[in-house]
């Protein structure tokens, strides 16, 4: 197997996600290719900002794009030529499981009766998103959910893009790991990651067996300079691992730096490794680093924080 280590696999899954090097201004819909989730406050928008040129405050917004909810109730910013894979494509492969959320999705379109209504959706909404016929629309202060027309998506090929575009956005990865981030269940994320057998090379991830497309191979092995600094959203930092070992994108929210607490929950990214924490209220930035900067490193954070699409952005960075 080809062995793969960590700073490895963190430059290739930086670099497939657009965070080593931005798109080109208005790239929106490349940027959100493998959904980014929009926690408060507006972590679409800073994440879309690590990924594209001169990004606007109104990117989130974009008509191309559209909403929806995770599997983990989470709201999620996706391409809308995509909506079928993202939702379609975390059905249960069970008729009956499947049948149960459908009949959901229809007692929710028949309470909706074609309005747009406001209010934290319910269990039975959110779990009706996987039908594709659930959209919200998120203002970071209100939450509001509509109908929309079903995607006109294969249910099998939905499952496997699904799959192939985690392998690329998260490789090396595994089915386990996939299972989680799709919210299957472990059989069915196994059966449609066999599907892609053909696709795949296994590799040695530090000592554990793992997953890459084929076709990232050249990518794993000669992946592009690490950003300098980049400041990520706490979802973003996932990329970095965040199940037990610390190897693959997984449930809970791994502590990076002992610098991140609950008012400073994302990280500062320097060359790979995470060196501090920062959170945001308005457009206050607040930076904390466990350690000392260079000169180079505090003016490139302040740079990446000023540069925030938010009204009266600013910043403060403390060390430690």
């Amino acid at each position: 197997m080809l062995p793969v280590s960590r700073r490895q696999a963190v430059a290739r899954r930086l670099a497939a996600n657009h965070l080593s090097e931005r798109l080109p201004a208005g790239s929106h819909v490349e940027a959100a290719r493998f959904g980014l989730q929009d926690s408060a406050p507006r972590d679409a928008l800073l994440g879309m900002h690590a990924r594209i040129e001169s990004c606007e405050p109104d990117a989130w917004a974009d008509p191309l794009l559209i909403q929806t909810y995770s599997p983990r109730a989470a709201v999620y910013l996706l391409p809308r030529e995509d909506f079928g894979v993202f939702t379609i494509g975390r059905l249960p492969l069970d008729p009956a499981a499947r049948h149960e959320i459908e009949s959901a999705a229809e007692d929710v379109c028949r309470e909706l009766n074609g309005r747009e209504v406001r209010g934290s959706p319910r269990q039975g909404r959110r779990m009706a998103c996987a039908t594709g016929r659930i959209a919200v629309r998120w203002t970071s202060s209100a939450v509001y959910v509509r109908e929309v027309p079903r995607p006109a998506a294969d249910f099998d090929e939905a499952h496997t893009e699904l799959c192939r575009r985690y392998i690329h956005a998260f490789g090396p990865a595994t089915p386990g790991a996939f299972a989680w981030w799709a919210g299957l269940s472990p059989p069915d994320a196994r059966q449609v990651w066999a599907r892609l057998a053909g696709e795949l090379l296994r590799v040695d991830f530090c000592g554990q067996q793992a997953w890459i497309l084929a076709e990232d191979e050249p990518l794993l092995r000669s992946p592009p300079p690490l950003p300098h600094v980049r400041l990520l959203v706490a979802p973003d930092l996932r990329l970095l691992g965040q199940d037990r070992t610390g190897r693959f994108a997984g449930p809970g929210m791994k502590r990076h730096t002992p610098a991140q607490d609950w008012l400073h929950p994302n990280g500062v990214l320097a060359d790979g490794h995470v060196v501090g924490a920062w959170g945001r209220r308005g457009g206050r930035v607040s930076v904390k680093v466990a350690g000392r900067l260079s000169a180079r490193e505090r003016q490139a954070i302040e740079a990446e924080a000023l540069s925030f699409p938010v009204a009266n952005a600013s910043v403060d960075i403390a060390e430690s």
